[in-house]
């Protein structure tokens, strides 16, 4: 018999905010499907780029397509010229639905992967659900690929090795970097090369409810109502959570 799992202990300041957290999510989200955005921007502390190194890593926005907002942050460690580093692009989580480079969260974490693996970074801002549904978060990723690939001399630094890239992302966005590997396996990129996957807790699943799903149904942030919101808000209208992209 498998030992019962016992709920963390979480300090009463984390609790709370938490808590705050899940709260303003629910109520940002409405019985049509659409996202109160200025709702959830009142939580959503955003991070500008930082041009002079803070910690040893410096960052920089790049626009891709201003048309639908596609750009990425740049986060360069302070590390000799000479010295070539990989390049990870990586996609932010927040269920297709929430969230984005500049959000302060993500912005840390990329400058610690930055510094710490160490390697350039690129975190790329995807269009969101339900405004904007599937493909369009593949698409997005893709196009950043491309972007790199067609422009990588004058928008990367000199000893970024681009036939070192790895794809990345947590949650939502550990989905979408499966899903741009698999389309760019047979784009045929001259210069960009794909050497890895890492997903972080990549969010998955399917109609069938997983025992995970079921002991975590009434979870704090990610529970089983407001992932299914999410889902709805990213799939095409009329699929089910049985979609290829699931």
């Amino acid at each position: 018999m498998a030992p019962q799992r016992t709920k963390p202990s979480l300090p009463l300041k984390t609790r709370v905010f938490i808590s705050l957290i899940s709260a303003v999510t629910d109520a940002s989200c409405r019985s049509d499907g659409s996202v109160n955005r200025r709702l959830i921007r009142l939580l959503d502390y955003q991070a500008p780029p930082n041009p002079k190194p803070s910690n040893s890593v410096s960052s920089s926005d790049t626009t891709v397509d201003a048309s639908r907002n596609l750009w990425f942050r740049l986060y360069s460690p302070s590390l000799p010229s000479d010295l070539l580093l990989p390049v990870v692009v990586f996609f932010h989580g927040g269920g297709f639905t929430f969230l984005s480079p500049a959000s302060q969260a993500y912005d840390a974490v990329c400058r610690r992967f930055a510094r710490k693996f160490p390697a350039f970074v690129v975190s790329v801002n995807y269009r969101l659900a339900p405004e904007h549904i599937y493909p369009s978060q593949y698409d997005d990723g893709f196009d950043v690929l491309k972007f790199l690939n067609d422009n990588f001399a004058t928008v990367l630094p000199e000893n970024a090795d681009l036939s070192r890239c790895f794809l990345a992302g947590d949650s939502a966005g550990g989905n979408i970097a499966h899903h741009v590997v698999v389309r760019a396996c047979g784009a045929g990129f001259e210069t960009l090369k794909v050497m890895g996957l890492v997903c972080i807790q990549p969010f998955f699943g399917g109609e069938e409810r997983t025992a995970a799903e079921e002991e975590l149904a009434n979870a704090f942030l990610v529970s089983v109502p407001r992932a299914d919101f999410c889902w709805k808000s990213f799939l095409p209208h009329g699929s089910n959570r049985d979609h290829k992209a699931v």
